[in-house]
C-alpha cells in the first residue's frame, strides 16, 4: 500500500458519420443506423465472430461523460486523470490456437474502440439478425461514455514454454513476484495471463465493458478473477484534490502527474533500449489486494494512527509540516512510518505511478468486513519499481499489523494502439 510515486469522432461504415463529438448522439440513438458495418457476434455458426470496425472520438475532458481518445503512444487509463470506478478483471486463455489468441485480440480491439466511444457492440442490444443472441448486451444503452479507458496487459503465463512460441520474447523485467513477508495470497485472486482494466465515472459502464470483452473471449479465455472498485485512491491531476483511503488518510499525494512527462519516461514508459523493443511506449503493471483490518484500526488513537502513516489525518501534510504538498521531512516521522519507509529517498529512487482504488466485497464469517485497497502500481521495471518499495514496507511498515496482501499479479502492459488497423498485442504477435 505503498504511496505513489515517492510517498507514495468518427467510426467507419457506409459513410455513416456520428455527432458523439458534439455531444449529442447516446448509444441508445445509434441503434437506428442498422446496417452501418458488420455484428459482434452475429456469426454464431462455427464460432465465428465478424467485428465492426470502429475508432474512438476524442472530446472535451472536461465535459461531463467526455470520451477519451483511445488510439495513441500509449495505452489510455495509466497517464489519465483517474475515474471514479473500476472494473478489473485477469483472465485465463484456454486456446491453444496462436492464430485465435491474434484474432480474439482484434476481435477486442475492436470492440474496445467502439465502447470507449460511447458506441454499443456491433448493432447493439436490438439489431443483427433476431435468431442470434444479441451482439451487445445492452446495459449501457444510453449511458454516455463516462471516460471509459480500457487497458490491457499480459502475464507470466502468455510467455509459458509450449504455448505460443512467446518464451524468447518475455522481457527480464516481468519476473515473477518473490513471496513478501506478511502475504497470505490466495491463488484463486491471483495471476493471469491477460489482464483488462476498465476505469469509468460510470460502475454500470466500467462492469459493461468487461462483461462485453469476456463475452467476446468465450471458449477463447475464461475470467480467473475480478475486481470492482469504487473511490480512487489517487489522483493523476495534482491540481484535483487528492482522495482518501478506507483508513481515512490522503494517499499518492506526490503521485506522478500525467502531464510530467519527463517523470513519465523516467520512471512509468518502458524505452527503446530497456530490453523488450516490442513493449517501448508501454509500462509494467503490478496489481495487489491489500485487506485492511478495518475493525482493529478504527479503534486506534488518532494521534498512533498519524504516527503509523507519516501524516495527519485532515490536512494530509507530512509529520513535521504544515501543508499536504509539503516535502516530506522524513527524519521527523517515526523510522517504521509507512510514507518515509516508501519515499524514493529510503528506497534507491524507486518510483511508481499508483492509481488504485479502495473496495468493500461484503463481509466474511466472522463479521468483519472485506474491504481495503485495490493497489495498481504502473512503472518502467518492475525489478527498479514496486520490488524494492514492497520489500522495505514488508520489512519494517507498522501498518502491516493493520493490513494483509491477499492477491498479487504482475502484467506487461504493451504500447498503445496507434491507428484504427494496429490491436492489442501486435507488436508481440504479429
Amino acid at each position: 500500500m505503498s504511496e505513489a510515486d515517492p510517498d507514495p469522432g468518427s467510426w467507419r461504415g457506409s459513410g455513416a458519420r456520428t455527432d458523439a463529438a458534439e455531444g449529442g448522439t447516446s448509444r441508445r440513438a445509434l441503434l437506428g443506423w442498422g446496417g452501418a458495418g458488420l455484428a459482434l457476434g452475429a456469426a454464431v455458426a462455427g464460432g465465428a465472430v465478424a467485428v465492426f470496425h470502429g475508432k474512438s472520438v476524442p472530446r472535451d475532458p472536461g465535459t461531463g461523460g467526455a470520451a477519451v481518445p483511445f488510439h495513441g503512444a500509449h495505452q489510455a487509463g495509466i497517464a489519465s486523470a483517474v475515474q471514479d470506478r473500476l472494473h478489473f478483471a485477469a483472465f485465463d486463455v484456454k486456446t491453444k490456437d496462436r492464430a485465435e489468441l491474434v484474432q480474439l485480440l482484434k476481435d477486442w480491439t475492436r470492440a474496445a474502440e467502439r465502447m470507449t466511444a460511447g458506441l454499443p457492440v456491433g448493432e447493439g442490444a436490438v439489431g443483427g439478425l433476431p435468431e442470434a443472441p444479441p451482439d451487445d448486451t445492452g446495459e449501457a444503452l444510453g449511458l454516455k461514455p463516462s471516460r471509459l479507458t480500457l487497458t490491457i496487459g499480459f502475464g507470466p503465463g502468455l510467455f509459458a514454454k509450449d504455448r505460443f512460441g512467446l518464451e524468447v520474447r518475455r522481457p527480464e523485467a516481468l519476473v515473477d513476484l518473490e513471496q513478501f513477508p506478511g502475504d497470505n495470497l490466495d491463488p484463486a485472486r491471483s495471476g493471469g495471463d491477460i489482464c483488462v482494466q476498465a476505469c469509468a465515472d460510470d460502475p454500470q459502464v466500467a462492469v459493461h465493458a468487461i462483461r462485453q470483452l469476456a463475452r467476446i473471449g468465450f471458449g477463447k479465455t475464461a475470467v480467473r478473477w475480478s475486481q470492482l472498485g469504487f473511490g480512487k485512491t489517487s489522483s493523476t491531476t495534482p491540481d484535483e484534490q487528492t482522495p482518501r483511503n478506507m483508513m481515512g488518510f490522503k494517499g499518492g499525494t506526490r503521485n506522478i502527474s500525467g502531464t510530467d512527462r519527463k517523470a513519465l519516461d523516467q520512471h512509468v514508459w518502458v524505452g527503446p533500449g530497456d530490453g523488450a523493443d516490442w513493449l517501448a511506449g508501454g509500462s509494467y503493471l503490478v496489481a495487489r489486494r491489500i485487506r485492511m483490518r478495518i475493525e482493529i484500526w478504527d479503534r486506534t488513537s488518532l494521534q498512533e494512527q498519524e504516527d503509523i502513516i507519516g501524516r495527519d489525518k485532515g490536512e494530509g501534510a507530512p509529520a513535521g509540516r504544515s501543508k499536504e504538498r509539503d516535502e516530506p521531512f522524513l527524519k521527523a516521522m517515526k523510522p517504521e512510518a509507512h510514507v518515509r519507509l516508501a519515499h524514493p529517498d529510503s528506497n534507491s529512487g524507486a518510483t511508481i505511478l499508483r492509481r488504485g482504488y479502495s473496495f468493500t466485497d461484503g463481509s466474511d464469517g466472522l463479521g468483519r468486513l472485506d474491504a481495503g485497497l485495490f493497489f495498481l502500481a504502473y512503472q518502467r521495471d518492475v525489478r527498479k519499481g514496486f520490488v524494492p518499495i514492497q520489500r522495505s514496507l514488508a520489512k519494517s511498515d507498522v501498518l502491516n499489523e493493520y493490513i494483509q496482501h491477499v492477491g498479487s499479479a504482475v502484467f506487461a502492459v504493451p504500447p498503445g494502439v496507434r491507428d484504427e488497423d494496429d490491436w492489442w498485442g501486435r507488436s508481440l504477435l504479429s
